[in-house]
Protein backbone atom coordinates (compact mmCIF):
# COMPACT_ATOMS: atom_id res chain seq x y z
CA UNK A 1 0.00 0.00 0.00
CA UNK A 2 1.35 3.53 -1.16
CA UNK A 3 1.66 5.85 1.43
CA UNK A 4 -0.92 7.74 -0.85
CA UNK A 5 -3.37 5.25 -0.74
CA UNK A 6 -3.40 4.82 2.73
CA UNK A 7 -3.88 9.11 3.44
CA UNK A 8 -6.73 8.55 1.00
CA UNK A 9 -8.20 5.63 3.87
CA UNK A 10 -7.02 7.69 6.91
CA UNK A 11 -8.69 10.89 5.38
CA UNK A 12 -12.04 8.76 4.55
CA UNK A 13 -11.89 7.62 8.09
CA UNK A 14 -11.79 11.51 8.96
CA UNK A 15 -14.08 12.89 6.85
CA UNK A 16 -16.82 10.04 6.92
CA UNK A 17 -17.02 10.31 10.48
CA UNK A 18 -17.77 13.73 11.19
CA UNK A 19 -20.22 13.49 8.18
CA UNK A 20 -22.49 10.65 9.37
CA UNK A 21 -23.29 13.22 12.53
CA UNK A 22 -23.71 16.61 9.68
CA UNK A 23 -26.27 14.72 8.43
CA UNK A 24 -28.72 14.08 10.93
CA UNK A 25 -27.97 16.78 12.80
CA UNK A 26 -31.03 19.07 13.90
CA UNK A 27 -28.65 21.96 15.06
CA UNK A 28 -30.10 23.67 12.20
CA UNK A 29 -28.76 27.78 13.42
CA UNK A 30 -29.31 29.37 10.07
CA UNK A 31 -30.46 29.42 6.76
CA UNK A 32 -29.03 31.58 3.96
CA UNK A 33 -31.27 31.42 0.32
CA UNK A 34 -30.17 27.76 -0.59
CA UNK A 35 -27.43 27.03 2.03
CA UNK A 36 -28.04 25.82 5.33
CA UNK A 37 -25.64 26.06 8.42
CA UNK A 38 -25.49 23.60 11.45
CA UNK A 39 -23.60 23.57 15.04
CA UNK A 40 -22.59 20.94 16.78
CA UNK A 41 -20.42 21.13 20.01
CA UNK A 42 -18.50 18.32 21.01
CA UNK A 43 -16.42 18.36 19.22
CA UNK A 44 -16.95 21.22 17.82
CA UNK A 45 -18.35 21.51 13.95
CA UNK A 46 -19.50 23.82 12.28
CA UNK A 47 -21.08 23.02 7.92
CA UNK A 48 -22.91 24.49 5.54
CA UNK A 49 -24.93 22.59 3.00
CA UNK A 50 -27.34 21.90 0.61
CA UNK A 51 -29.07 19.94 -1.64
CA UNK A 52 -29.76 19.81 -4.91
CA UNK A 53 -32.00 21.91 -7.56
CA UNK A 54 -31.92 19.24 -10.29
CA UNK A 55 -30.52 15.60 -10.77
CA UNK A 56 -30.56 13.25 -13.89
CA UNK A 57 -29.73 10.05 -14.07
CA UNK A 58 -28.30 8.46 -17.34
CA UNK A 59 -27.14 4.97 -18.24
CA UNK A 60 -25.92 4.44 -21.76
CA UNK A 61 -27.04 7.56 -22.68
CA UNK A 62 -30.66 7.40 -21.65
CA UNK A 63 -32.31 8.88 -18.96
CA UNK A 64 -33.69 6.32 -15.84
CA UNK A 65 -34.87 6.44 -12.92
CA UNK A 66 -33.14 5.01 -9.95
CA UNK A 67 -33.47 4.85 -6.20
CA UNK A 68 -30.84 7.62 -4.57
CA UNK A 69 -29.64 8.29 -0.72
CA UNK A 70 -30.18 12.16 -0.01
CA UNK A 71 -27.59 14.18 -2.31
CA UNK A 72 -25.79 16.43 -0.17
CA UNK A 73 -23.02 19.25 -0.61
CA UNK A 74 -21.13 20.33 2.10
CA UNK A 75 -18.44 22.40 3.59
CA UNK A 76 -16.96 22.07 7.03
CA UNK A 77 -15.53 23.73 10.05
CA UNK A 78 -13.72 21.79 12.36
CA UNK A 79 -11.57 24.21 14.51
CA UNK A 80 -10.07 20.99 16.72
CA UNK A 81 -9.36 19.30 13.57
CA UNK A 82 -7.75 22.57 12.06
CA UNK A 83 -10.32 21.87 9.32
CA UNK A 84 -11.31 25.10 7.87
CA UNK A 85 -13.55 25.04 4.80
CA UNK A 86 -13.53 20.74 4.06
CA UNK A 87 -15.84 19.96 1.04
CA UNK A 88 -17.47 16.68 0.90
CA UNK A 89 -20.59 15.12 -1.03
CA UNK A 90 -22.54 12.02 -1.00
CA UNK A 91 -24.52 11.23 -4.04
CA UNK A 92 -27.00 8.76 -2.45
CA UNK A 93 -25.48 5.58 -3.57
CA UNK A 94 -22.23 3.76 -3.83
CA UNK A 95 -19.75 5.19 -6.26
CA UNK A 96 -17.54 3.28 -8.78
CA UNK A 97 -14.88 1.77 -7.73
CA UNK A 98 -11.86 3.68 -8.55
CA UNK A 99 -13.80 6.62 -10.16
CA UNK A 100 -13.78 10.40 -9.28
CA UNK A 101 -16.78 13.20 -8.80
CA UNK A 102 -16.06 15.86 -12.04
CA UNK A 103 -16.71 19.28 -10.35
CA UNK A 104 -17.98 21.97 -12.62
CA UNK A 105 -18.18 25.53 -11.86
CA UNK A 106 -18.32 28.33 -14.28
CA UNK A 107 -15.22 27.53 -15.99
CA UNK A 108 -13.72 26.16 -13.39
CA UNK A 109 -13.52 21.86 -13.07
CA UNK A 110 -11.95 20.01 -10.26
CA UNK A 111 -12.06 16.25 -8.79
CA UNK A 112 -13.19 14.79 -5.90
CA UNK A 113 -11.92 11.22 -5.34
CA UNK A 114 -14.48 8.63 -3.48
CA UNK A 115 -15.26 6.20 -1.20
CA UNK A 116 -18.15 4.75 -0.62
CA UNK A 117 -20.97 7.12 -0.85
CA UNK A 118 -18.51 9.79 -0.07
CA UNK A 119 -16.41 12.39 -2.27
CA UNK A 120 -14.02 15.01 -1.16
CA UNK A 121 -10.60 16.85 -2.69
CA UNK A 122 -7.07 15.79 -2.43
CA UNK A 123 -5.87 18.39 -0.63
CA UNK A 124 -6.55 21.23 1.66
CA UNK A 125 -5.61 23.52 -1.36
CA UNK A 126 -7.87 21.97 -3.80
CA UNK A 127 -10.62 22.52 -0.84
CA UNK A 128 -9.81 25.98 -0.99
CA UNK A 129 -9.71 26.76 -4.64
CA UNK A 130 -13.16 24.77 -4.72
CA UNK A 131 -14.45 27.27 -2.31
CA UNK A 132 -13.38 30.41 -4.01
CA UNK A 133 -14.92 29.03 -7.01
CA UNK A 134 -18.26 28.15 -5.33
CA UNK A 135 -18.02 31.86 -3.73
CA UNK A 136 -18.10 33.10 -7.08
CA UNK A 137 -20.19 31.10 -9.07
CA UNK A 138 -23.61 30.77 -9.39
CA UNK A 139 -23.98 26.72 -9.83
CA UNK A 140 -22.04 23.67 -8.99
CA UNK A 141 -22.61 20.65 -11.16
CA UNK A 142 -21.52 17.74 -9.93
CA UNK A 143 -21.24 14.51 -12.16
CA UNK A 144 -20.23 10.89 -11.00
CA UNK A 145 -21.06 7.23 -11.65
CA UNK A 146 -22.59 4.83 -9.41
CA UNK A 147 -20.98 1.31 -8.51
CA UNK A 148 -24.34 0.61 -10.70
CA UNK A 149 -22.61 2.33 -13.58
CA UNK A 150 -25.70 4.96 -13.66
CA UNK A 151 -24.15 8.47 -14.26
CA UNK A 152 -25.98 11.32 -12.35
CA UNK A 153 -25.70 15.07 -12.69
CA UNK A 154 -26.28 16.95 -9.80
CA UNK A 155 -26.40 20.97 -9.87
CA UNK A 156 -26.49 23.25 -6.68
CA UNK A 157 -27.20 26.34 -6.49
CA UNK A 158 -24.85 28.59 -4.87
CA UNK A 159 -27.55 31.43 -3.86
CA UNK A 160 -26.51 32.07 -0.11
CA UNK A 161 -23.50 29.96 0.07
CA UNK A 162 -21.06 33.04 0.44
CA UNK A 163 -22.76 34.10 3.16
CA UNK A 164 -23.76 30.43 4.78
CA UNK A 165 -19.90 30.17 4.69
CA UNK A 166 -19.47 33.30 6.74
CA UNK A 167 -21.75 31.97 8.73
CA UNK A 168 -20.58 28.36 10.06
CA UNK A 169 -16.83 29.54 9.76
CA UNK A 170 -18.05 32.42 12.47
CA UNK A 171 -19.42 30.04 14.69
CA UNK A 172 -16.20 27.85 14.51
CA UNK A 173 -13.40 30.55 14.89
CA UNK A 174 -13.73 30.78 18.82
Amino acid sequence: MTIRVAGAICAAFLVTAPLATAQTSSNKVAEQTDWSVFVESDPQECWGVSSPKSTENTRDGRRVQVRRGDILLFVTFRPGDEVRGEVSFTGGYPFAEGSTVEVRIGDDAYQLFTDGEWAWPASRDDDERIVASMKRGVDAVLTARSSRGTQTQDTFSLLGFTAAMEEAEARCSS
